[in-house]
Parts: C-alpha cells; structure tokens; sequence
C-alpha cells in the first residue's frame, strides 16, 4: 500500500522541497498550507507528473484545524505514516523590542503547531494500526542562539526538547520522532529575515545574509532541496533505528 505523509507549510520554501521530494519517494502527499492558492500550485505540479498530492488550508497554531486537515488526509489516502512539522515563522527579535504579540505569534506556530501535529499524527496512527514517523523542524537556531532571533531560537529549542521527550514517550507506540536542523536556506523566509537584519544595521540588502554565511563551514547557503534530502531519509526505511535525533543540515555552521 502506498505511504501516506503530510507536511506543514508546504506551499512554499523547504516545505514545497520536502513535498516534491517524498512525492517523488513514492508518498502520497498532503499539502498543508496556511496559503491554499500556494499549496493547490504544489498538489497540482505533485499531480500532474504522475504522484498523488491533496492540498489542504490549515492554520497550525489551531489544534482543531491540524487534527481535522491530518483525518482528512488519512480518510482520503486509506492510510497514515509519516508526518513533517515543517510551518514556522521567524521575525527578527531584538531582545529590547520583543512584545507580547510577536512571542504569541511565533510560539503559536513554532511551537504549538508541532505539538498539535504530533498528538494529530498519533490520532491517526492509532486508527491506522500501526506506528510511525514524526519529523519536526528545527534549525541550528535550536542549537546556539542566533543575534537578534531570540524568540525564534528559542522556539526551535523548544521543538529540541519536545522532539527528544516525544521519542521517549512514544516509542513504545512504534513511532519515531526526529528532527531536522537547517542553516540558511534560500527561501522567502530567509529573504525577510535579511531584509530585517540588513535594515536594522543600516546596510542595503544582502548584507544580513552575507554576515550568517561567513559562519558557513562548506561556504553556501542552502537549497531547499539539501533539506528535504535529510527530510528524505528521516521519512524512509533507513531511519527506523533513529529516535530522538536533531539532525543539524547547516552547511556545518554548528558542530555538536
């Protein structure tokens, strides 16, 4: 029977290339978006060359939307096996002007959205009957923290630990959970990201992003495609003895 994964953020940046590339693994995907014009574009592209893809609007900072959006995908496809908590938002957060409302924001979508997906994805192993695989987005950002993203890095270290507590917790139900850990990746994200620090330092464009990738061991940034390789083997056969894991895709930007 085919496997069935559904991956958060999808329509765009890493989220798309972890999509395209369990597709072309052989998954039947779910395409989770919060931009269901961006996620409709990814099934169809998954669809039209032969795969199976099923795009789905979902806000995962809301528990009933993600357990609803991951009971659709199971309905849909017959089965359930591998979930990826790609969504995530990073603004950048100089320690003087963090406010309630970005801490909310961030916290809702980094953090509780990978909770909401974890207890989703158990629902619908249960119902499946069988175990599975739960693959959480981190970044070095959860490993060292990052100048001016405090809330962010210290959100994915939220997801760190959630990830290790979660894989001791859940094992005994046959489900692994992992995480990944990417560097700087060349998505829209990132570009904000540059946008934001480059302004704050009063420098044009492209200096933030300049600044990071000196702190990068191989000397590039990112493809999407880099990350969702990792993603890749988290989601196949050959991670079944791995639980626990934050797997850092950085470039070697961080060496733990």
């Amino acid at each position: 029977m085919q496997k069935v994964a559904f991956v958060t953020g999808s329509g765009q940046g890493i989220g798309k290339a972890i999509a395209l590339r369990l597709a072309k693994d052989g998954f039947a995907v779910a395409i989770a978006d919060y931009n269901i014009n961006t996620a409709e574009d990814v099934a169809q592209e998954i669809n039209s060359s032969g795969g199976k893809a099923l795009a789905i609007k979902v806000d995962v900072s809301s528990r009933d939307q993600v357990f609803a959006a991951v009971e659709k995908t199971r309905a849909t496809f017959g089965d359930f096996n591998v979930i990826v908590n790609n969504a995530g938002v990073a603004p950048s957060t100089p320690i003087e002007s963090i406010t309630e409302e970005v801490i909310d924001k961030v916290y809702n979508i980094n953090v509780k959205g990978v909770i909401w997906g974890i207890q989703a994805a158990i629902d619908a192993f249960k119902k499946a009957g069988h175990g599975g695989k739960i693959i959480n987005a981190c970044s070095q950002a959860g490993h060292t923290g990052n100048p001016e993203l405090a809330v962010y890095s210290s959100s994915k270290f939220a997801v760190r630990g959630l990830t290790q507590t979660a894989a001791r917790d859940l094992a005994p139900l046959g489900i692994t959970v992992n995480a990944y850990c990417p560097g700087i990746v060349k998505t829209p994200m990132w570009d904000e990201i540059d946008r934001q620090v480059s302004e704050a330092a009063g420098k044009p464009l492209g200096y933030g992003t300049e600044q990071f990738a000196k702190k990068i061991t191989l000397g590039r940034l990112s493809e999407p495609e880099d990350v969702a390789a990792c993603v890749s083997y988290l989601a196949g056969p050959d991670s079944d003895y791995m639980t626990g894991q934050s797997l850092l895709i950085d470039g070697g930007m961080v060496f733990n």
